[in-house]
């Protein structure tokens, strides 16, 4: 790996290949340098904020989402004279933090956020805890105040590398001028090596003044990190016996499966086992819907299929995937009667919350891609599983017990109708963003994902005000791709202001809000657990507070409402047509509508709910 040993130098960051950033796969190449390259460096004096611009242009940034400030100010004089970066002024930093994580997505290389000291890097705190649960690589760059200012709470000071801690792969404090060309190359390779996350970078303002004989490339100082990408030949071979001896296996994927770009791996592996596939809500199109060994996804508000594929196993192969308790339920009662083979680049997350027969450290694309030659070599051997009477019972369940939905009474529009016809309409080279509630297991229930990457979410941390940020950091990322963020009315209001950032940059993202009056989410559990006491859960009572449509115009978007369903494909269909200016498209729904099925937290995922007072049949599915 580069970077794992001091003599290591950095070559310019390298972007990946076209088909890859298009797929949004997490792919960081870094080649090695020849002993005569490695001689080929360049010295320049310059000011520490100089020093910054030009190792952020090295290393291959073209685009920085940021607000200045005070202590950070230094950097901006010399970022307005930088012909090879672009600077998007957003409206908040937790916006910024959010745009740093949708381009990333979506092109697959390192997003970059900057904000000031103080309060400004403290609302990058929210984004960068996203990021971290998410796995997204970012680097965050903060200014700090002066060296000599540093522990006296001076004007706009927080120790933001301490706050951070938890939530960062790494971070660093940097109080010395020559120290800033290796930090930004060393946390680049940080965040996009191994399992990718977000570094912070945060720069005392005196080192961005001091002048620096600043060298590139440089050699980065990371003797301790050496991600493991390769897994151990024994591991995957017992792996691959278990298959073959399982009656009723599961290949349960995650994220992890997307950011390795192992997409195409995994459809091989899955047609030669002949295996169910259950994809997490982080790797929605890891294997396209529409894939008939696919079952959906799986957990709290999962297909009924997936979660009965994942409780009857006798064998789960969780390819980076993380046992997340919205997928297991109450972990005691999760996958009773399963073994467990467990592959995932990071080994702290194996066995963390269910103990594995077979723990595989390694990257996913490595690990599908030996696992599937120990499969060819059992099979070769004469060793194959056979699986039809496990499939006559998921068939069983998948028919019986379909992902669908109720059309409202009264005549209002259903949400599930809105956010079925935009996945329709829009099609599957489409990428959308959701927010977090309601709003998005719809969106993960109702769009058919055919492509890896086209979904994005906040998975781990479920951050409203998500969506609107990170759709534009998306479009940003893919200016010829229609970007759809699907909001609600309550994720909506927390970070709408970038609206104003998306139209006045050019950025034509379509929003679509499910207004439902409410917090939807929240409403359903009070419905559900809390005797139908509303308690601090009506967004507007009767007034339209805002009126959506206006305050979109006021940002300088085109505004359209939608209360009628037999209007919905118009709407879309002229949102669709406009693409030079942001557009918000005002929902106006069904306020009772809820996600099902659903795993109440604190259950076990056997308790599942069809809908309410309404369960599966197990053992009579068919």
């Amino acid at each position: 790996m580069v970077g794992a040993q001091a003599d290591q130098a950095l070559r310019p960051a390298r972007l990946p290949s076209t088909a890859c950033r298009r797929r949004g796969f997490f792919v960081a190449r870094r080649a090695r340098l020849s002993p005569k390259e490695t001689q080929i460096m360049t010295t320049e004096q310059m000011t520490g904020a100089q020093a910054l611009v030009r190792a952020l242009e090295n290393v291959g940034v073209d685009t920085v989402f940021g607000i200045p400030g005070g202590a950070i100010l230094p950097a901006y004089d010399p970022l307005f004279d930088s012909r090879k970066l672009r600077h998007i002024l957003v409206r908040h930093e937790q916006g910024a933090g959010h745009a740093a994580q949708g381009y990333a997505m979506v092109t697959g290389r390192v997003g970059v956020c900057m904000a000031t000291s103080g309060p400004g890097a403290t609302n990058l705190v929210t984004a960068i805890s996203d990021a971290y649960m998410d796995s997204v690589p970012i680097v965050a760059i903060t200014g700090q105040v002066a060296t000599s200012l540093i522990g006296t709470d001076g004007f706009q000071e927080a120790d933001i590398a301490g706050i951070t801690m938890p939530i960062t792969k790494h971070n660093f404090l940097v109080t010395k001028a020559e120290d800033i060309g290796r930090t930004i190359a060393e946390a680049f390779h940080i965040a996009g090596t191994g399992r990718p996350g977000p570094v912070l970078v945060d720069i005392a303002k005196d080192a961005l003044q001091a002048t620096v004989d600043f060298t590139w490339p440089v050699q980065l100082q990371l003797p301790g990190y050496r991600p493991v990408t390769r897994p151990h030949s024994k591991q995957v071979r017992e792996a691959a016996r278990l298959i073959v001896e399982a009656e009723r296996p599961v290949l349960y994927v995650g994220g992890g499966v997307l950011k390795a770009g192992a997409s195409a791996e995994l459809k091989v592996l899955a047609e030669l086992t002949g295996a169910p596939v259950v994809t997490t809500l982080m790797a929605k199109g890891a294997l396209p819907d529409s894939h008939p060994l696919h079952m959906g996804m799986p957990g709290m508000h999962g297909a009924v299929g997936a979660v009965g594929a994942l409780q009857r196993a006798d064998l789960i192969v969780a390819l980076g995937a993380r046992f997340d308790d919205r997928v297991t339920g109450k972990l005691d009662g999760f996958a009773p009667h399963a073994k467990i083979v467990h592959a995932d680049i990071d080994p702290a997350e194996i066995s963390k919350n269910r103990h594995a027969d077979v723990p595989i450290v390694g990257d996913a694309r490595e690990v599908i891609a030996d696992l599937v030659v120990a499969l060819q070599n059992e099979h070769e051997a004469g060793r194959k599983g056979e699986y039809e009477d496990w499939w006559r019972q998921l068939n069983a369940w998948r028919d019986t017990y379909p992902l669908g939905y109720d059309t409202p009474s009264d005549g209002s529009v259903s949400p599930q109708y809105v956010i079925e016809r935009i996945g329709k309409l829009a099609g599957p080279d489409a990428y959308y963003v959701a927010g977090v509630g309601q709003h998005q297991m719809w969106a993960a229930q109702f769009i058919k994902y055919e492509r890896p990457g086209a979904f994005l979410n906040s998975g781990g941390a479920g951050t409203m005000g998500y969506a609107v940020p990170a759709a534009m950091g998306a479009k940003v990322g893919a200016p010829d791709t229609q970007v759809w963020a699907i909001d609600g009315d309550g994720c909506f209001q927390m970070t709408n202001q970038e609206l104003a950032t998306c139209a006045i940059e050019g950025i034509p993202v379509k929003i679509a809000v499910i207004n439902n009056g409410n917090l939807g989410m929240v409403r359903q559990w009070q419905t559900l657990f809390y005797n139908e006491r509303y308690s601090n859960t009506n967004l507007h009572a009767a007034k339209r507070i805002p009126d959506f449509v206006k305050l979109a115009e006021a940002y300088g978007c085109v505004g359209l409402r939608c209360d009628k369903a037999e209007d919905v494909d118009a709407v879309i269909a002229k949102a669709m047509e406009i693409n030079d200016a942001p557009v918000v498209i005002d929902f106006v729904v069904h306020q009772d509508a809820m996600v099902w099925p659903m795993v109440a937290a604190g259950t076990g995922n056997d308790d599942i709910k069809i809908a309410r007072d309404m369960a599966p049949d197990w053992e009579n599915g068919d």
